[in-house]
């Protein structure tokens, strides 16, 4: 393995010089001046070079959403499926860049033309893209969930800090206004004294839809992953299959169906779960939980995710924070029953039931004078009775993140301009609760965690769920301890 870089600075890719990364005989006045352009072209000294590992779908979104500022230029595309990835119009775009198919051949050739790497592939992959980048001192951007394993969340974690590395998940509510606001309703009170959390998810994709869920187990069978399909010829399976188990390929679950397997993806749970609880995790402090109940699980097998899901979490006392219990739901009538007396009134007295959506939380308190009701995403939040927000004020507004959302707080970071929202110490904790969740789902058990020790005490093949994961040859090397 070629050098590590972790010992670089932060900063140091802003020396890189133009006249040794571009051969002009005559050079544009932008890189000859080190000043940009009235395109707003800029030097190589004072943007940060990208690799960008899964180039079509939501990775092709970020890179758009990273590079929109020309703060950032990729220079090297990966893609196990190019045609997908869609190569000919990043290569029409940046036609200096370089492209592959393998993560680990882009790293080991490029190594030193990259600053920062970002990764929007299938959970399963995100860990050992991640690391290998990680490990030769690159800045590092990924997807929600952060891994499909809890170790591999653990291993991320300390990697961060080990290393000291710019890094960010991509659950891009949490670099938003409304993350800002429900932080000041955290500081000042009017959210306090938290005790229970309702978090919903209504049903989508065909795991969770009865019909085609049951389509799926008269073709193929249940607990059975789906037989062989022929492959299209630009996609290499192998490398899509990354540390997992080299299953056959399926239309099924490439390209877009992956997240309903255990193997490959976190379900509902991982998906939405890391843009609906994520506020309340992160500033309410509640790190993993102590225990899991299983209330109500839909319809289980040992391949697809449930077709619906109920479970309890329960989280205990954070120092002046009272213990709380949150309630997962996903699938058809997932949403939570309300007191009539937060309802808000009409003009003529009376009350409405609420329409809560397809997605949310109610963060209940002690108090119980008021619920708070949370979206997801980029979604505020807001007091039910609503007539309560007046008596707070200020204190229910939020104010914009001073760097954008959480593509350009990435790079604006990785240039040494400010800090990241969900950086892989706020974001791993959350993963590994939402992981939790998947093992749990899995067993149909309840489940007792020590959260210091980080494992299971009654349950061993729990155990082997978070740490037990044996990767295929050619990535053993990305789970070495750190």
């Amino acid at each position: 393995m070629k050098k590590s870089r972790s010992q670089i600075s932060r900063r140091s890719f802003l020396s890189k010089s133009a006249a040794t990364s571009f051969g002009f005989a005559v050079m544009p006045a932008y890189l000859a001046l080190g000043k940009e352009d009235s395109q707003g072209n800029k030097p190589p000294s004072q943007r940060v070079n990208l690799a960008c590992v899964g180039s079509g779908g939501k990775g092709g979104g970020d890179i758009r959403s990273h590079c929109g500022r020309k703060d950032a230029e990729p220079v090297a595309f990966c893609d196990v499926d190019p045609g997908r990835g869609g190569f000919e119009n990043w290569k029409k775009q940046y036609p200096k860049a370089q492209f592959f198919n393998d993560f680990r051949v882009m790293f080991d050739k490029m190594e030193n033309d990259i600053d920062a790497v970002t990764v929007g592939t299938p959970d399963h992959i995100h860990f050992c893209a991640v690391m290998d980048g990680m490990r030769r001192g690159k800045h590092a951007f990924c997807q929600k969930p952060l891994t499909h394993k809890f170790n591999e969340a653990e291993l991320l974690m300390k990697a961060e800090k080990k290393w000291n590395l710019v890094t960010q998940m991509g659950n891009q509510g949490h670099s938003s206004t409304a993350s800002l606001q429900f932080k000041k309703m955290v500081e000042t009170g009017v959210i306090c004294d938290i005790i229970k959390i309702d978090a919903w998810k209504g049903p989508s994709l065909f795991f969770m839809n009865k019909a085609q869920r049951e389509q799926y187990f008269q073709e193929v069978g249940r607990n059975k992953y789906p037989p062989a399909d022929e492959k299209p010829a630009e996609l290499s399976w192998d490398l899509w299959s990354g540390p997992c188990k080299l299953r056959p390929f399926s239309k099924r679950i490439h390209p877009f169906n992956w997240r309903a397997f255990y193997g490959y993806g976190t379900g509902m749970f991982g998906d939405w779960g890391a843009h609906i609880i994520d506020f309340a995790h992160d500033y309410l402090n509640m790190g993993l939980p102590s225990e899991m109940k299983v209330i109500k699980i839909v319809d289980p097998d040992k391949v697809l995710y449930p077709l619906s899901t109920q479970i309890q979490m329960s989280f205990p006392k954070r120092g002046d924070m009272p213990a709380i219990d949150m309630y997962w739901r996903d699938g058809e009538n997932c949403q939570p029953e309300m007191s009539e007396k937060y309802w808000d009134k009409d003009k003529e007295d009376k009350a409405n039931k609420p329409k809560l959506g397809g997605a949310g939380t109610l963060l209940h308190s002690k108090h119980g004078e008021y619920l708070v009701q949370r979206g997801s995403h980029g979604g505020g939040s807001r007091l039910y009775p609503y007539v309560k927000s007046k008596e707070f004020g200020d204190k229910m507004k939020g104010e914009a993140p001073k760097n954008g959302g959480c593509h350009q707080a990435f790079i604006q970071a990785c240039m040494g301009n400010g800090k990241t929202l969900s950086p892989f110490s706020v974001a791993a904790p959350l993963s590994q609760t939402l992981v939790m969740g998947t093992v749990c789902q899995y067993l149909q058990a309840d489940l007792e965690f020590d959260r210091k020790g980080k494992q299971f005490t009654n349950n061993n093949q729990a155990n082997e769920m978070l740490y037990g994961f044996k990767p295929r040859k050619g990535y053993e090397e990305f789970y070495k301890k750190i």
